[in-house]
């Protein structure tokens, strides 16, 4: 099958994140079953406009605003019948796939929708246009296409908008659960993901200033890079330790050591860091927003109220018993293998026809 994916970053833009992870390891996937891929993405500075990766063609065009029309034209460029399959990626601003894709399969990937994120991520007025009328404007040409999402909160929030043929599909993960050779002997809580405001990292360090009065040897690791390092660093109190963006192996060996895995997104559309942090034995202890409140209890992690104040109290109530009787290995969450979830995308966007996906 010629599958063509698009998504406006890939793993080389310095602002890859979960969804191209996601997105990498499905198309990976695709690739090593024999499948055709090719990947449409925005240009990155010191990487080709045509290149492969690991069975998977990237293809680099246009900017963070023209990539969308680049898509197109790619698209329409190659001909008719060039793809048997268009999966649109959609972060925040979709390729509306729908309005121009006529001769193969359409589907979408939507790991969440951006609701809150606008206040976090775009100036005003900007995010007041984008939260009332422009994403509900944009998702609505999803309305009767398969739709493919992660969670049980982001389908519900699809459904808000008026979409109708939604199916969830879990992530998957890269490793299987692992004895834990080691834990740091000071009380240690870890923060992985970009360092943005919808991730709300500040809440952490809040949280962490507070849980010191009560556990003054604490730690808080920082794992992640990104517009607001520089802040958190001017703030950071002695006991928290900036990695940066490390290695895949790196990283798991952090949270293997670490006590407690912090979450204090805004919202995610699953939050597949849970998931890696209980391979490794390392619980999770996220606020109760969507898409955390579906990975989190999976992962027997615990939920609390979206607050640095609350985070502080959790924390102090959790990490005594954790630090004294740290898990021996770790477990599966509610992540299944990248395997099953390609299959899965596969099988439901080309469950329909290609003209009665286009109508």
């Amino acid at each position: 099958m010629r599958i063509l994916v698009l998504n406006w970053r890939d793993l080389a833009h310095p602002k890859a994140g979960g969804a191209e992870v996601f997105t990498d390891r499905i198309s990976r996937c695709w690739a090593e079953q024999g499948h055709d891929v090719t990947w449409f993405c925005a240009a990155v500075d010191g990487q080709p406009e045509d290149s492969d990766h690991d069975g998977v063609r990237i293809v680099r065009r246009g900017t963070r605003v023209s990539v969308y029309r680049e898509a197109r034209r790619f698209y329409e460029a190659a001909g008719p019948g060039a793809f048997d399959l268009v999966l649109d990626g959609v972060n925040t601003r979709p390729f509306l796939t729908p309005r121009w894709v006529r001769d193969s399969a359409n589907s979408a990937l939507v790991h969440q929708v951006c609701r809150e994120i606008w206040w976090h991520e775009a100036p005003f007025p900007v995010a007041v246009v984008g939260r009332f009328w422009l994403e509900r404007r944009w998702l609505s040409a999803y309305a009767d296409v398969p739709v493919l999402t992660p969670s049980e909160s982001s389908r519900s929030s699809l459904e808000d908008y008026g979409l109708r043929d939604l199916t969830v599909i879990h992530p998957g993960i890269d490793t299987e659960p692992r004895a834990v050779e080691r834990r740091e002997e000071r009380p240690t809580l870890v923060f992985v993901g970009r360092l943005s405001s919808n991730k709300q990292p500040l809440h952490a360090l809040r949280a962490f200033a507070r849980l010191q009065r009560e556990v003054p040897d604490a730690q808080l690791w920082f794992i992640g890079d990104g517009p607001q390092r520089k802040r958190l660093q001017r703030r950071a109190s002695s006991g928290v330790t900036f990695f940066g963006r490390v290695s895949e192996e790196r990283k798991y060996d952090l949270l293997s050591r670490a006590h407690l895995l912090v979450v204090t997104s805004v919202r995610e559309g699953w939050g597949l860091v849970v998931d890696e942090a209980a391979a490794v034995g390392t619980r999770t202890i996220a606020y109760d927003v969507p898409g955390l409140r579906d990975s989190v209890p999976a992962a027997g992690g615990t939920l609390v109220h979206p607050s640095p104040k609350a985070l502080a109290a959790g924390l102090a109530e959790m990490l005594p018993a954790v630090v004294a009787n740290p898990p021996p290995s770790g477990w599966r969450g509610g992540a299944v293998t990248w395997e099953e979830t390609a299959s899965a995308i596969l099988s439901r966007s080309v469950a329909r026809t290609a003209p009665e996906a286009a109508k």
